[in-house]
């Protein structure tokens, strides 16, 4: 006997009884979202598109370029790692990811380290979206899978001290445009105890090596690892980024207070190489080319302050676009709120 769909849910219901997943409801929860996630990787392991739900014109891309269900990644990834960040935005049923991945090698019997950041949106149990970049650089492939997530981003915030999503971005925000170029007399938004790490590596509050000496922020002509958060900024030493476009907030965790961006830091090169530090003095720095970076950034804020930032990123051709916005949109320093498009 043919039973029709709506008997099959009911029954399941019944079946699992105050268990019952939050699906069974066309309510997609936090399990659900980060089960996608795991769906989705288990499916282009396997590279058949058929293991996942995707909605009749599902759009896919890849570094910034629309692709094919089941062409890149698809093809030549082989296992998932153990490095996994969620940023799951259930209101707006997005789930971005950072993570550690293996990829194919020339030896069968091998495997080659790489990182994945990844967002997808989820309508009526389907994939909609989905947006990847692959950072293809072993080392930090093999760094990164060795780590654990930083616990701090597990944290609920207390619901008292919960802010709106509006002023989690606008936050998240103030660490693009003060740095965009950075002139020391900005807002910076950190705590104290505030870290970052860009592709597992430690950016900030490095120890100083043993028979150096620790470099003084008003005598530097380049900013330095061993600062905090603050002390980098106020440096005035990041001037060099002169342009933090694309800003495509892309899901927000109210209660974790997380924050998930995709975004891109040119360095123009020439001109902008030079400028004045804020005790008065000219140095020059950067890169001497044009150069963009691509990058997944991930902040933890609490109480109006980041705590923790951690990106994943790669160079890409400079002046791309990701593949989500318009020409305009893409060479424009405006935050933009994507949670729910």
């Amino acid at each position: 006997m043919k039973i029709s769909e709506p008997f099959r849910t009911i029954a399941l219901i019944a079946m699992l009884g105050s268990a019952a997943p939050a699906w069974a409801n066309g309510v997609c929860d936090r399990a659900c979202l980060e089960g996608f996630v795991d769906r989705y990787l288990d499916a282009v392991i396997a590279n058949d598109p058929s293991m996942v739900p995707l909605a009749p014109g599902v759009r896919f891309t890849e570094d910034g370029q629309e692709l094919m269900i089941g062409d890149g990644l698809w093809n030549t990834m082989r296992a998932k790692g153990r490095y996994r960040l969620f940023v799951t935005d259930v209101p707006a049923g997005q789930v971005a990811f950072l993570g550690s991945i293996e990829e194919d090698h020339r030896d069968p019997d091998k495997g080659t380290p790489a990182l994945i950041a990844l967002r997808l949106k989820v309508k009526d149990m389907q994939i909609t979206q989905i947006e990847q970049i692959v950072i293809r650089d072993e080392k930090a492939g093999a760094r990164v899978d060795q780590m654990t997530v930083d616990p701090v981003y597990l944290e609920e915030i207390p619901p008292a001290e919960r802010m709106s999503r509006a002023d989690l971005i606008a936050t998240a925000n103030k660490y693009f445009t003060g740095m965009q170029k950075n002139d020391g007399r900005g807002d910076y938004p950190f705590t104290d105890d505030c870290d970052r790490r860009e592709n597992g590596i430690q950016t900030t509050n490095q120890p100083t090596p043993a028979g150096q000496t620790r470099p003084d922020p008003k005598t530097s002509t380049t900013y330095s690892a061993q600062w905090s958060c603050l002390e980098q900024f106020q440096s005035g030493l990041l001037h060099f980024v002169n342009r933090i476009r694309d800003r495509r907030f892309v899901a927000v965790d109210e209660e974790r207070g997380i924050v998930y961006s995709f975004v891109f830091f040119d360095h123009s090169g020439g001109a902008t190489r030079t400028f004045t530090t804020p005790d008065g003095r000219t140095v020059t720095a950067g890169p001497a080319q044009p150069w963009t970076w691509q990058i997944a950034e991930v902040f933890k804020i609490e109480k109006g302050r980041i705590r923790r930032i951690d990106a994943f990123l790669q160079r890409s051709p400079y002046g791309m676009n990701s593949g989500w916005s318009t020409w305009i949109q893409g060479m424009s320093d405006v935050a933009r709120d994507v949670t729910f498009e």
